[in-house]
């Protein structure tokens, strides 16, 4: 049985998805926020919890929180990913990301999409690599843009897709670890 980690930084809605599909694999969830629901959620599964807060040496001090991990899922962490974890993790770092890349990379893409008049968005799991939301798409789903869409509707039925593919996505990767 593969050992997942999760980090975020949020709300923690795409945890709960992966804490769904994959139970007792997650083994341990990191935030760079003290207060973040992800911690909380967690913790109410009696899954292991580490608060690190940001720094230029971030990814070093969660590099000693690893061992024994098999893969690491990105929900909602806004921090990037840099060495030594990109290279201790090759291959075994996945985002998910509420766009379509490569259009949309970064922060509040759901709303670069409707400031941009997109008829779709979407959501894409990806590898991580060092840019930012550049790595590999493993996975993508398309929603489509209505007239009416707020940034807040667009996103929600974003998320929906997200809690669907993520999880997809994950087992295809876990399944080529093997």
């Amino acid at each position: 049985m593969k050992r997942i980690a999760v980090f975020g930084s949020g709300t923690g809605s795409n945890f709960v998805a992966l804490q769904e599909a994959f139970g007792s694999q997650i083994k341990l969830v990191i935030s760079d926020q003290k207060e973040a629901g992800i911690l909380q959620k967690a913790e109410k599964q009696g899954i292991p919890t580490i608060y690190e807060p940001g720094g230029r040496d971030l990814c070093q001090r969660m590099r000693s929180h690893l061992e024994g991990i098999d893969l690491i899922c990105l929900a909602g962490f806004m921090r990037l990913i840099k060495e030594p974890l990109l290279s201790d993790f090759e291959g075994r770092i996945l985002n998910i990301h509420p766009s379509l890349l490569p259009a949309y990379p970064g922060l509040y893409a759901w709303k670069q999409a409707l400031e941009d008049g997109a008829q779709e968005s979407g959501c894409t799991v990806h590898y991580v690599d060092a840019g930012m939301d550049t790595g590999e798409v493993i996975l993508q789903a398309r929603v489509p843009v209505l007239p009416e869409d707020t940034e807040e509707s667009l996103h929600e039925r974003i998320q929906v897709q997200e809690h669907r593919i993520y999880p997809q996505a994950v087992q295809m990767v876990l399944d080529l670890l093997d």
